[in-house]
């Protein structure tokens, strides 16, 4: 059963389409003018709403827009007795899922109804998907090295800085990109990662650049990088300290100019991507070393953010299991496992070298191996046998 509100200025109308959608189980309110349609809106929540556009007081063209901005995920079916392909146009480009002239056919009316809650049922299982996914990329903790990344990020992602990340391997160099991105006007572009240590030297260029059919052995057909991919969004270079000299020299171009070449190709084209960076190196020993560009360092540090280590934020360890836990709990289709306090305290002793990854793997083996509460045993038998072992012996 759908909410359905009806704005229009004539009664026979609005009762007809009462009669009508009630009688398809729907649940109908009117409204006689765009001002009291907007009321009703504002106080309630509606799945559609059928618009008249020539109405008194307030134009349906402005009730059409004034209701988006209170919902943007609500369906508006537009409905006038004086309509043109010009106005069906612009209440279209206005965001109004459908126009239907008057009179109405109510076989077509009700047809647009149904596509009309299908795309809002759509756009609401999307946004609870993207809820779910975002949790999966949550920054959890309350500790003071946390909390001034958070603020970091706050204060950054509006913003077109490059950003470099830096931190130990497994702190969550990663989540914090993903939130520059995410909460950046670019969020609704693509969000595009590449790890320059995963990708041999050799093919980084075409990676990062794309190539031209027939540059080298393997070119067998046209192929577009991961600047293009990202064009509009955010290019993520995690581990950039293992990029090539001859790669970094391409990056360094790409960001003075906003434009790449493709390997085997002398066109240019032009690119509008937001570069964040992210490595586990000290950037300047590599500098000194002569393995990085120092006028590429200066080009992504515009902004620095440090990810702290686990061990420098053991106070966050009772948020991270009961985060990791809820979670991998729910993968696994079980029910939420409970630690407790002294169990918590073992899992604070620990020398968390593999950071955040290492402790949701540790949290996953807990789950898996205890029982319906993990104790201190429990961590002490399952966390790190290995090497507790080896320094037993």
């Amino acid at each position: 059963m759908a909410k359905i509100l009806v704005i229009d200025d004539e009664r026979s109308i609005r009762n007809t389409l009462k009669e009508v959608l009630e009688y398809e189980d729907n649940q109908v309110e009117v409204a006689e003018d765009g001002m009291q349609g907007i009321e009703l809106f504002s106080s309630g929540r509606f799945d559609l709403v059928l618009c008249d556009i020539k109405m008194p007081k307030m134009d349906g063209i402005e009730v059409l827009e004034r209701l988006l901005q209170i919902s943007p995920e609500v369906s508006v079916v537009m409905i006038s007795g004086h309509g043109t392909i010009d106005t069906a146009v612009e209440a279209i480009k206005k965001g109004a899922f459908d126009f239907i002239q008057k009179p109405l056919d109510l076989n077509r009316l009700l047809i647009t109804i149904r596509n009309a809650m299908d795309r809002t049922h759509l756009t609401v299982e999307t946004k609870i998907l993207k809820r779910k996914v975002s949790k999966t990329f949550d920054i959890v903790g309350q500790s003071e090295p946390i909390l001034r990344v958070l603020e970091m990020i706050d204060k950054v992602a509006p913003t077109e800085a490059r950003v470099l990340v830096t931190g130990k391997n497994g702190t969550g160099k990663e989540l914090v990109a993903r939130w520059l991105h995410e909460k950046s006007p670019r969020a609704a572009a693509p969000f595009v990662e590449v790890n320059c240590a995963a990708i041999p030297s050799e093919l980084i260029e075409s990676e990062l650049f794309g190539h031209e059919k027939g540059s080298f052995t393997s070119a067998y057909k046209d192929r577009r990088g991961k600047f293009e991919a990202a064009n509009g969004g955010t290019l993520f270079l995690d581990e950039i300290g293992d990029m090539s000299l001859s790669a970094q020299a391409k990056v360094l171009r790409a960001l003075q100019e906003n434009k790449i070449s493709r390997v085997g190709s002398d066109k240019e084209i032009k690119v509008d991507v937001r570069i964040i960076a992210a490595t586990n190196k000290d950037l300047q020993k590599e500098i000194s070393a002569n393995n990085f560009r120092e006028d590429l360092y200066h080009r992504l540090s515009v902004i620095l953010i440090h990810v702290p280590s686990l061990n420098e934020r053991l106070e966050d360890i009772p948020l991270l299991a009961d985060h990791f836990i809820s979670h991998i709990c729910s993968e696994y289709g079980m029910a939420k496992k409970t630690i407790t306090p002294a169990a918590i305290e073992e899992l604070q002793k620990i020398n968390w070298t593999g950071n955040i990854r290492e402790f949701r793997n540790v949290l996953e083996r807990l789950i898996i191996l205890s029982g319906p509460t993990i104790d201190a045993a429990e961590v002490v038998s399952y966390a790190q046998p290995i090497s507790r072992g080896s320094m037993n012996a």
